[in-house]
């Protein structure tokens, strides 16, 4: 089975892909070559960066921003912006005060200063890759998200997002509940928003799409991780130990993909010498994904940057071409 046949579609329902790892293994060059390859077999694909220092323009050499932008036919891409996603609630929240009567503009008062303080606050990059997350999960505009996420630790975060919310919505829930027995109870006394019943049932909407999201994440037959891993110790070490936390959260791991890996050149010895250490570090990584199907990408001889390249490397991934079938067909053309 080749890693092309890992990818499952359904009609109607979009697919959703997370390729992560060690920071510095290749994560963003391995998600743009994913998507473009998808984007070729005529998947309507959307390319996300979900880590803060994004390198997906740079990787695609073009300007991405934090909004869907079409880079070619049947691929978007977005670099979440955690400052923009926080800019556009507060605008919405600066139009509602300008509706409401004063007591509820001192409530929206306080929410954003509360999304001020959210917004540089530990986790915002994470909580507005949720967010995106959301969104394309409930309007299936897409084939498939493809994922370029952050270092292990940044994943993590965003993956336990669902329980972080849940639990906040649920302690809003609570809060709204008691705040309506004191309605029902002193309701000629007290001056209570009309806008009440509306949020909620927007706090009961919201817990709904988070239970969902919980369900798409941990669907095997929806989602997938793709762990990006190089033949050293400290990859492989650290990797094993982002398995182990996915299987926590229910996420499938269908694939382990080693990148990076030196051809056997015999007529160099730094060449030798590096070749053997990484074929004793790719035994280890049989060794310890066993329960994962391993890929392995050769190392190139030039920086794989820019829409061609990445092209080239999606058809050595996906097509099993090697590098020199790749030049072979260059020529041809």
């Amino acid at each position: 089975m080749g890693i092309e046949d890992l990818f499952k579609f359904k009609e109607g329902r979009t697919t959703f892909v997370f390729v992560g790892g060690k920071g510095g293994v290749g994560k963003t060059s391995i998600s743009a070559a994913t998507a473009i390859w998808l984007a070729k077999h005529n998947r309507k694909t959307l390319l996300v960066s979900t880590d803060p220092a994004h390198s997906l323009s740079d990787s695609l050499e073009t300007y991405i921003g934090p909004d869907p932008k079409l880079i070619m036919s049947n691929l978007y891409a977005v670099e979440i912006d955690p400052e923009v996603a926080m800019a556009r609630q507060q605008e919405e929240l600066k139009n509602k005060k300008s509706i409401v009567d004063s007591q509820q503009a001192m409530g929206l008062d306080m929410l954003e200063d509360q999304l001020d303080l959210a917004s540089s606050a530990p986790g915002a990059d994470e909580a507005a890759a949720f967010e995106i997350f959301l969104q394309v999960m409930t309007t299936n505009e897409y084939d498939i998200v493809v994922f370029d996420t952050a270092p292990t630790g940044h994943t993590l975060r965003f993956l336990s997002f669902p329980d972080l919310m849940e639990s906040w919505v649920g302690k809003m829930l609570k809060v709204k509940s008691k705040l309506s027995s004191v309605k029902s109870t002193f309701k000629n006394l007290i001056p209570f928003s009309d806008d009440e019943d509306k949020e909620q049932l927007e706090l009961e909407e919201t817990k709904r799409k988070i239970e969902e999201a919980r369900k798409v994440m941990s669907d095997p037959e929806q989602t997938t991780f793709k762990m990006v891993v190089i033949p050293e110790e400290m990859s492989i070490y650290e990797s094993e130990r982002g398995v182990e936390s996915l299987k926590k959260y229910n996420m499938n791991v269908d694939s382990v993909i080693v990148n990076q890996v030196m051809p056997d050149i015999d007529n160099c010895d730094f060449c030798q010498s590096r070749y053997k250490i990484q074929q004793k570090r790719i035994g280890l990584i049989n060794q310890k994904f066993h329960d994962q199907a391993i890929f392995q990408i050769p190392l190139f001889k030039e920086e794989i940057k820019g829409i061609n390249k990445l092209e080239e490397l999606g058809q050595v991934l996906y097509e099993n071409k090697s590098v020199n079938q790749l030049k072979k067909d260059a020529i041809l053309l």
